[in-house]
């Protein structure tokens, strides 16, 4: 590959993270906004324990 094409594919790949990172910056918010004490961190953990406790109903 030359030159200019990898800086293309280089310039794409950094607009896709900033767009990524606006996402979940915005997700992030709007999570504390509903409930979610910190957010994405919050809900992870939320989700971790309901499958925790969907694999194992007796505990």
């Amino acid at each position: 590959m030359d030159q200019d094409l990898l800086l293309k594919k280089i310039a794409k790949l950094e607009s896709m993270c900033d767009q990524l990172q606006a996402e979940m910056r915005y997700l992030d918010q709007l999570l504390v906004e509903v409930g979610f004490e910190e957010g994405l961190k919050t809900l992870k953990a939320a989700a971790i324990e309901l499958i925790d406790k969907k694999q194992h109903p007796s505990e």
